[in-house]
């Protein structure tokens, strides 16, 4: 029996497939939580082992989560051996046609994925075991999110099997809800599961094992007891987000430097994962319809602006790099008075990414970009809002396409995507966005264009607007037959009662396509204009062929620049430049300028496309 904290070493390990592009959040804090309370903790970033085998281009590709369960399929042989349901490799040719993403990468995907399953994988889980980390370990933890589950079986098993003391102990996203239980009763090389937030039970569960006690009675933990699964009780979600200390990470750069991922070098581009918020104050009003995140903690909570320049600074100092990417799901609306004023005010050189609600308007991208935001994921998912009412996400399309002109002007790089899919939903509602996506092409095209994924946890998957709901149908390529799919699946198949036709969406798929391949060209499009009083020139060079220069003056230059700022309506353009025209004559003139595709009009709201010529105002 171990007796004191000191003899409890803890290894914490996060296996593929997750990108190594930067180190596990999970893991850094968890180590940190760990030692703070006594513990011996090291991490272990096992994903970089298997990057540096592959290649990193082979495994990024399969760390980016893209429907079918790739990842945990290479695992699932090692990981349940005769009982894995896809022995002979079906998965590789009936889902073919959705892995043609890998062909650039693999050479030929049917032949590369099963050489990976069949000897790559074998080998690097052996030299995994063989590391000397084990010898002296008594608690693994292993963290997973998205597809690391299989791998991180695989792993426990053959721990367990060379190391018999060693007690394993699983957490992350995967575990969260019913999903936890389940995995623990199919799989007996999992001891315990963290089932949510890990802060406060991860060290009592660890507590409980030095001094003997019943782990399994540590609150938000499930565990095998008499032959069932207990889970007991969750600790309420941590409240006070700056008592937690500063994330761990020097493992990860010993060991990318170490394997040759990468160079060592006084002066570091590695973006690194920070944390200054959890939950989401929009979900916890209005839950995006198809959204799944924050399973259990959608409670919003944040740490203090000083505390965030505080570990920013910290984090810089021990690894020199100035990059890091925020892990929050919706920034701090107060941030924007407190914490990034407060970045510009430091001089600090810091680029950050930021995941936030597409509610801002040019001031305050403006301020962002000057604190050092270089990349944004806005939220961004229609350019309708008949379809953005339907998703609840609380904007209006002039207002998403605002956003992309602005960040496009301040030089943010920024992640979006168009979803379809969505109950009572309208054909029209697609073709006019189809009919919109030519006048934007000067403006960075989404991410991703398609049908939502049905995630556990979101409206849509407890909604009655669902007529079929099942697994995702890679995951019966996975498990082994005896694993409750419905209680592990986090992504389902679905179809709702007023489904519309797969071809609704064509237009728009084929707008959005050549839309990105205008981006993908030297010379992308640009829509911009130049000013002085009295004066107004638009160029538009949207469409090789059809390039050309608006000259406006007087009112309409005026009344076309009044919409550039923010979407506006003809009323209140006309109170703001004191016109004597009718509200009428204005409302003519934005129709004019929409007929030219110079502006979009959404409703009574106006929205100019073109931006400044003139950069950094």
């Amino acid at each position: 029996m171990l007796s004191r904290r000191a003899d409890l070493t803890v290894t914490l390990v996060s296996m593929p497939f997750v990108s190594v592009q930067g180190p596990s959040l999970q893991l850094g804090l968890l180590a940190a939580i760990g030692s703070a309370h006594g513990f011996p903790v090291r991490t272990l970033h096992a994903g970089l082992d298997l990057a540096a085998r592959l290649g990193t281009g082979l495994y990024e590709e399969l760390a980016h989560m893209r429907g079918r369960l790739v990842g945990d399929w290479l695992f699932s042989v090692e990981a349940f051996g005769d009982a894995a349901p896809d022995l002979d490799g079906r998965l590789l040719d009936d889902f073919a046609a959705d892995l043609g993403y890998l062909e650039p990468v693999t050479g030929g995907v049917r032949d590369r994925l099963l050489a990976v399953r069949r000897t790559d994988i074998p080998a690097y889980l052996d030299e995994l075991a063989d590391l000397d980390v084990w010898a002296g370990t008594r608690v693994v933890g292993l963290t997973s999110t998205f597809q690391q589950t299989v791998a991180s079986l695989a792993l426990a098993r053959r721990l367990k099997r060379r190391h018999p003391r060693i007690v394993t102990v699983f957490g992350g996203a995967n575990f969260e809800g019913e999903m936890g239980p389940e995995l623990v009763r199919a799989f007996p090389d999992i001891d315990f599961a963290v089932v949510g937030e890990g802060d406060h039970a991860f060290p009592a569960l660890l507590q409980a094992l030095a001094d003997g006690g019943d782990a399994a009675a540590v609150p938000g933990v499930a565990a095998r007891r008499n032959g069932e699964v207990r889970l007991t009780e969750p600790a309420p979600p941590t409240r006070q987000l700056d008592d937690l200390p500063t994330p761990e990470y020097a493992e990860y750069f010993d060991r990318a430097e170490a394997l040759g991922l990468l160079e060592p070098t006084s002066h570091r581009t590695v973006s690194l994962p920070f944390e200054s918020a959890r939950g989401c104050w929009w979900g916890a009003r209005h839950h995006c319809t198809f959204c799944g995140l924050n399973g259990t903690t959608m409670a919003f909570r944040s740490k203090s602006p000083g505390r965030v320049l505080d570990e920013l600074a910290d984090l810089a100092r021990r690894h020199r790099t100035f990059r890091f990417e925020a892990v929050d799901n919706i920034v701090d609306s107060h941030y924007l008075t407190t914490l990034f004023p407060a970045i510009v005010a430091s001089g600090a050189d810091y680029e950050l990414f930021y995941e936030m609600k597409a509610n801002l308007g040019r001031e305050q991208l403006r301020l962002l970009a000057q604190a050092g935001v270089t990349h944004i994921q806005p939220g961004i998912e229609s350019l309708d809002s008949g379809v953005l009412a339907l998703m609840d996400k609380g904007v209006r399309a002039l207002q998403n396409v605002n956003v992309l002109r602005w960040a496009l002007y301040y030089g943010m790089k920024v992640s979006w995507n168009i979803l379809w899919g969505f109950p009572a939903e309208t054909a029209a509602q697609y073709a006019s966005q189809a009919a919109t996506v030519p006048h934007l092409v000067h403006l960075p095209p989404p991410s991703y264009t398609g049908p939502i994924w049905m995630e556990r946890f979101s409206p849509l998957f407890t909604g009655a607007h669902v007529r079929i709901k099942k697994p995702e149908a890679s995951y019966r390529y996975v498990y082994p037959g005896d694993v409750d799919l419905n209680r592990v699946a986090y992504f389902f198949d679905y179809a709702t009662h007023d489904a519309l036709p797969a071809g609704t969406y064509d237009a728009l798929a084929k707008a959005v396509a050549a839309w990105s391949e205008a981006w993908a060209e030297p010379a992308r499009p640009v829509l911009k204009y130049w000013s002085a009083p009295g004066i107004l020139q638009i160029y538009d060079g949207r469409h090789p062929g059809g390039e050309g220069t608006y000259t406006l003056s007087g009112t309409s230059a005026r009344v076309y620049l009044a919409t550039s700022d923010r979407p506006t309506t003809a009323a209140a353009v006309r109170r703001r430049l004191g016109l004597a025209e009718p509200a009428a004559v204005i409302e003519d003139m934005l129709r004019a300028f929409a007929d030219r595709g110079l502006m979009v009009l959404d409703d009574t709201y106006a929205l100019a496309l073109a931006i400044p010529a003139t950069r950094g105002r």
